[in-house]
């Protein structure tokens, strides 16, 4: 497991992974929070709200794409996450008040949820790409397997706290604590400053231009496994990871449940997310094409086996194994696509993978609500299985025809 663990020997990565954890489950505090607050107060329990605040808070990684991958490629990255990470504390604290006053509406969490995303959409590929700053290339693959760790732990305890503190101390508390939990990052990436050596980057053009924004899906289409990987990615992040709509829609209709069964809920869905995590940061290679195939397999079949589930525990020990196959995917996919990617063109690849990623959840997030409402919570898990079916066998034909032109 020492292997797990290896780039943590690099101090400059320990300081940031810290700083991370923490920030993390605060971050997992205010979506926890925001989620419930949408489906219990503001709503008549309605999932299509809560897919609306999805979709407003991550279709910003589509909108400013153009921008994003330039900027974290152009800018100093610590600069650029120092201002990213502070207002999102300021977005925090803005919730928080309007919550604590009294006068929240739906309307202002919608319009907090997209601000949140313009700014996250500027923050993600910066912060994936700046681990190559502070890591050897060596260290590269364990270290990005390490910030999902890190990701998914925050999501194993955030909700279940968060579910405790809104029963105890309401939800408006639940975002003035996310505001604090943005201090150690902001400390570590101060003291960055004298710690990394000056990044060299590349200021020739002031402003980003279209050539330069199709970059980073030339060197995807030029590299035609990179290219299917993206598509499968798509169809898995679309109708798979909008995990808060269907598991709310879960909680309050078909278990008659509250904050702290939903919390509990994605905290189950979060061990399975902290092993696949771990199996990717183990890994001395890359992950290969043939297992991305395979992880998509896994997640169809795990899907379908908790859609058909009939009990609360049931449902939620299987959980694990979707957390599981969903994050080694997702992970792997991150992995992959930084392994493969020259190092100058990382910050613009990255942008697409992830506007990928939380782009398709965006757009299938008002999909999933409307299954979930219409159809109900288990058919809004269940194509999240035929999603997964159809990127396992799109996979499957695309290694096909390459063994078929290598003969």
């Amino acid at each position: 497991m020492s292997n797990a663990f290896r780039s943590l020997s690099n101090l400059n990565y320990r300081l940031w992974f810290g700083g991370a954890v923490i920030s993390n489950i605060g971050t997992w505090l205010q979506r926890t929070a925001q989620d419930w607050i949408v489906i219990a107060e503001l709503s008549d329990k309605n999932a299509s709200a809560v897919g609306l605040v999805v979709f407003l808070q991550f279709a910003p990684q589509i909108l400013l794409l153009p921008v994003t991958g330039w900027t974290a490629d152009r800018m100093d990255r610590r600069k650029l996450l120092f201002i990213t990470q502070c207002l999102m504390a300021a977005l925090a604290l803005i919730l928080g008040i309007l919550v604590l006053s009294g006068h929240v509406e739906l309307w202002q969490v919608c319009a907090c949820a997209f601000a949140l995303g313009c700014v996250a959409a500027f923050d993600a590929p910066a912060r994936h790409a700046f681990v190559s700053d502070l890591v050897s290339e060596d260290e590269l693959s364990n270290a990005v397997g390490l910030n999902s760790v890190s990701f998914n732990s925050a999501r194993l305890v955030g909700p279940a706290i968060a579910g405790i503190l809104i029963a105890l101390i309401g939800t408006g508390w639940v975002f003035m604590i996310n505001v604090l939990s943005f201090i150690p990052l902001l400390m570590a990436l101060h003291l960055f400053k004298s710690r990394l050596p000056k990044v060299e980057v590349d200021n020739s053009k002031k402003t980003p231009d279209v050539a330069k924004f199709l970059d980073g899906f030339r060197y995807i289409w030029l590299h035609r496994e990179m290219a299917v990987i993206l598509v499968m990615s798509f169809l898995i992040c679309s109708l798979g990871m909008n995990f808060s709509v269907y598991l709310s829609a879960m909680t309050v209709h078909v278990f008659q449940g509250h904050a702290d069964q939903y919390g509990f809920l994605i905290s189950m869905m979060a061990i399975g997310s902290i092993s696949g995590a771990l199996v990717t940061a183990s890994r001395r290679s890359s992950p290969t094409f043939r297992f991305m195939i395979y992880v998509a397999a896994m997640f169809a079949v795990s899907c379908f086996l908790v859609a058909i589930s009939t009990s609360f525990w049931a449902f939620a020990v299987l959980l694990i194994l979707l957390g599981l196959s969903l994050q080694l995917f997702t992970t792997s996919t991150a992995s992959y696509m930084q392994v493969a990617t020259e190092k100058r063109y990382r910050g613009r690849v990255m942008a697409v993978v992830l506007a990928t990623a939380m782009g398709s959840t965006a757009l299938g997030a008002p999909l999933v609500g409307w299954v979930a409402d219409f159809f109900g919570a288990r058919w809004a898990i269940g194509v999240g299985s035929f999603s997964g079916l159809l990127a396992a066998s799109l996979g499957f034909w695309f290694l096909r025809q390459q063994v078929n032109t290598k003969r």
